[in-house]
């Protein structure tokens, strides 16, 4: 999986979003050293929705603004693909600190 992919599922883990508030959620935890580019978020969106990870869903209806945007959704397969990649992670990340390249308090 593809980091981009991983912070997609991780952004939609705790409630639909449209695409640009991905891109903020993702920047505020400070996942991503440079700003993600529209079309990279969406071409990987995209992916994720062909592989059956995330579903769009039409949005709430937002006062003052144009169209309904496009909201995500984690799907059920997406949140297990979410969970065995962040065990895969936790699992380097054991193996970096016995390793001795991480101690416990990074």
């Amino acid at each position: 999986m593809r980091a981009i992919e991983f912070e997609i599922l991780l952004s939609l883990a705790d409630r639909d979003r449209h695409g640009y508030a991905i891109i903020q959620d993702i920047e505020a935890r400070g996942a991503e050293a440079a700003p993600i580019e529209t079309g990279t978020l969406y071409r990987a969106l995209q992916r994720l929705v062909e592989e059956g990870l995330v579903r769009p869903v039409d949005g709430p209806n937002e006062p003052g603004q144009g169209p309904r945007r496009r909201y995500y959704q984690l799907t059920q397969t997406g949140r297990a693909q979410a969970s065995a990649e962040a065990r895969r992670l936790a699992g380097l990340v054991e193996a970096a600190r016995a390793a001795r390249l991480l101690t416990r308090g990074t």
